[in-house]
């Protein structure tokens, strides 16, 4: 694994663009609530340490991942947003039922992405345990959702510029 050594987490202050005027929309999942949980709480903290104002950070939670897609479609047909967040967890369990999700989950959220230009970011952890969720949910690899705010405020600076 790429990450097996790797805090994924650490980052550069000065390349992570202000979040000041940004509106982001944030989905969770309820499912594996105790690792989204976690990953919401460093989401939300990381975009206000970067300025982005609390009442621009707008959160829904919905029951699994599989449901972040149609959430996210919902959202930006609801709201004017910057970029939007899908926080969730999805673990393998005896069958293959975890890359059916994961797989669904991907290209749905890219899909949205694509067609209204503007960033889906993929926060779902997908791993083998609940032990490597929890490392992954600020345990020795990071918290996915401090990387998905960064990248969240990487991309809608970038959209942006270009558009």
């Amino acid at each position: 694994m790429a990450t097996r050594h790797k805090n994924l987490s650490f980052y550069r202050e000065e390349q992570i663009p202000s979040g000041e005027e940004m509106r982001i929309g944030i989905i969770v999942s309820e499912w594996n609530n105790d690792i989204t949980d976690v990953l919401l709480n460093a989401c939300v903290e990381t975009l206000t340490q970067n300025k982005t104002l609390p009442e621009n950070i707008f959160t829904i939670h919905v029951p699994g991942s599989f449901e972040l897609p149609s959430a996210a479609q919902m959202l930006m047909e609801g709201m004017e947003l910057d970029a939007v967040i899908c926080l969730g967890c999805i673990i393998k369990g005896e069958t293959q039922h975890d890359q059916y999700i994961a797989n669904a989950v991907a290209q749905g959220l890219m899909m949205i992405s694509v067609d209204y230009s503007t960033p889906v970011i993929f926060g779902v952890l997908t791993t083998d345990n609940l032990l490597q969720a929890q490392e992954r949910a600020g345990g020795k690899h990071g918290n996915k959702g401090t990387e998905s705010a960064i990248t969240a405020l990487k991309m809608a600076a970038l959209r942006r510029k270009l558009i």
